[in-house]
């Protein structure tokens, strides 16, 4: 990858320490960490700059005090389309409604949105089997099942074998 890239992840990774809570045992996962892993995967998988930079801030928006015009200032409007197209609509209670927007929601912003999303459940997928965690990796199943059920045909990436992978496992991990 480029040397603009690793300066403006740098940049990424410094806004995201600034603005985002401290984690503590109370939290689900450390989510300033699970960011990094993201960015980090798309990285070294070779993803375009803007698909790694908006998979490193994909919750900044969601988790943090960083607003989205401060990102697109800093990071650019695709950046930004890609980061709003993995943040959670907390207004919806219902949380099988909550992943069916969410996820549909990436699927009309693009492969790429997708993709992001994918690699944020699998780094989920990873941390709660880490932590024997059957609660949170329902929820991941959920947003697993949802990126297979609204995916088009034609987005055809690398990340959705893996995912399949982990489908497969996810149910006996979680019985």
């Amino acid at each position: 990858m480029s040397k603009s890239l690793n300066v403006k992840f740098e940049k990424a990774a410094r806004l995201l320490v600034e603005y985002f809570p401290v984690s503590d045992e109370s939290n689900k996962k450390p989510y300033l960490f699970h960011d990094i892993r993201v960015g980090v995967y798309l990285y070294e998988h070779g993803y375009s700059e803007d698909v790694v930079l908006a998979g490193l801030l994909h919750d900044a928006i969601e988790w943090s005090c960083a607003s989205e015009k401060m990102l697109r200032y800093e990071f650019g409007d695709n950046v930004v389309k890609l980061v709003l197209a993995s943040t959670k609509d907390d207004s919806i209670i219902d949380k099988h409604e909550k992943t069916t927007e969410l996820i549909k929601r990436c699927v009309s912003n693009g492969q790429n949105a997708l993709i992001i999303k994918t690699a944020d459940i699998l780094d989920s997928i990873k941390w709660y089997t880490s932590q024997d965690n059957k609660g949170e990796l329902d929820y991941c199943m959920r947003n697993v099942n949802a990126i297979f059920k609204f995916k088009q045909d034609d987005f055809d990436d690398k990340i959705f074998n893996e995912l399949k992978v982990w489908q497969e496992r996810l149910p006996r991990l979680t019985e």
